[in-house]
């Protein structure tokens, strides 16, 4: 049976069983539990299975050192679905202690299944709104990077940061501008209008775009931006035409 196949209240003794099974492996230095939750086919249950980490490791249950040692382990998984597991759970004491883990995502960042790989992106994102500072000095390490999936990825992991903090990705981002290969200025070009429509973040980043040199590229953001208004108008801070007026009024290109 499925997680959200069971009631709320069975859902919640779970959560709590899955918790202390993995801390007692933690503690004992076994992995018997860990795999059995981190290679479930239920993804509510891998999560758990993460999130478990994650407070197990806030409560002082168990040492850092001592999870990323049975973390390390489980890296070496031949089951996807459990290096998957481990990234994300990784992610979760990033949002703390991104030094401590950051290997995780050198080594997942490349990993050979797509599943493994977007747990870095979701890592990324989730560490990045609680952690930014390393994260984003990591990330930066890859704008560049010969491979356009890897550059694809890091765009699109910072992308939860911005819609916040529009200012503390906008410098990153620039550095896309110029990217030859169509996947990547097509991820740039979206999360350009991810993170516009939020209270205050369409001036920081139409200021902003009057800055950049691919004046083509910046067009094609502007479009998807006003569209992004009208897409997410329940969530706008703007309408539609109040965020094209004050492009209009503002974007010099």
């Amino acid at each position: 049976m499925g997680f959200y196949n069971l009631p709320k209240d069975e859902r919640s003794k779970l959560v709590l069983s899955i918790e202390s099974e993995i801390s007692n492996d933690l503690q004992q230095g076994t992995q018997e539990n860990i795999l059995k939750y981190f290679s479930d086919e239920d993804t509510y249950i891998r999560k758990s299975g993460y999130l478990a980490i994650g407070k197990i490791f806030i409560k002082n249950q168990c040492p850092i050192g001592t999870i990323i040692l049975q973390l390390d382990r489980l890296l070496q998984s031949e089951n996807e679905k459990v290096r998957q597991t481990t990234v994300n759970a990784a992610g979760e004491l990033g949002k703390t202690d991104f030094d401590a883990v950051v290997h995780f995502f050198d080594t997942g960042l490349f990993d050979e299944h797509h599943s493994v790989r977007n747990a870095v992106i979701g890592s990324i994102k989730k560490m990045g709104e609680k952690n930014p500072k390393p994260v984003l000095a990591w990330a930066k390490k890859y704008l560049h990077h010969p491979d356009k999936e890897v550059r694809r990825e890091i765009c699109h992991g910072i992308e939860l940061r911005g819609r916040k903090y529009p200012q503390d990705i906008l410098p990153l981002l620039k550095e896309l501008e110029h990217d030859p290969t169509a996947r990547v200025k097509n991820t740039l070009i979206h999360v350009l209008g991810q993170i516009a429509y939020k209270k205050g973040c369409l001036t920081t980043v139409v200021q902003t775009l009057n800055t950049w040199n691919n004046k083509a590229l910046v067009e094609k953001a502007l479009d998807e931006i006003v569209d992004v208004h009208e897409r997410y108008k329940n969530f706008a801070a703007l309408t539609q035409a109040q965020a094209i007026a004050y492009i209009d009024s503002c974007y010099k290109g």
